[in-house]
């Protein structure tokens, strides 16, 4: 019930930091602001305000894309589940030891079993590849996105205001 609420708390907290910096879909897809920047310092400063700007918007194309690459790739989808629930199971239904006959099983011959089955299905999944997919997906779209839409007019009072 505890770990219900600590997760619980994160969510809110989650949601009251990152997503409370969603900008509405008409101004992120705002297609009147698109323009190829002139030169590599406007596209540089462009990147640096949109990126702040547009954080949590950009935070939700992540998470989107993180979804997609972890339901698109069932091998590691089965590799976590697995392995997050073996680990949650080994927790909740068996923290004393156990005896069966002669031998007695722990948590720590349980971890054991569960790693040397849990890593080697998780490293066949190949999750550096679909690190690497992420990384490269979402950089490409959002310095894209950031690089192409120009700031808005309050970008130029966000400088004045940081030198008064």
């Amino acid at each position: 019930m505890e770990a219900i609420l600590r997760v619980t708390d994160t969510l809110k907290s989650f949601r009251e930091t990152r997503l409370s910096a969603l900008r509405p879909p008409t101004e992120f897809f705002d297609v009147q602001r698109i323009s190829r920047p002139a030169d590599l310092n406007t596209a540089t400063s462009r990147i640096s305000y949109n990126t702040r700007y547009f954080s949590g918007n950009y935070l939700l194309i992540i998470i989107m894309l993180a979804v997609y690459a972890v339901i698109s790739s069932p091998l590691l989808l089965i590799a976590l589940l697995f392995l997050v629930g073996g680990f949650s199971a080994i927790n909740r239904f068996a923290p004393d030891p156990v005896q069966f006959g002669d031998t007695t099983i722990t948590q720590k011959h349980l971890y054991t079993a569960l790693f040397v089955i849990g890593l080697p299905l998780l490293w066949l999944a190949s999750p550096v590849m679909t690190f690497f997919w992420l990384v490269g997906a979402s950089g490409v779209l959002i310095l894209g996105h950031a690089s192409l839409i120009e700031p808005g007019v309050e970008s130029e009072y966000a400088t004045v205001e940081g030198q008064v």
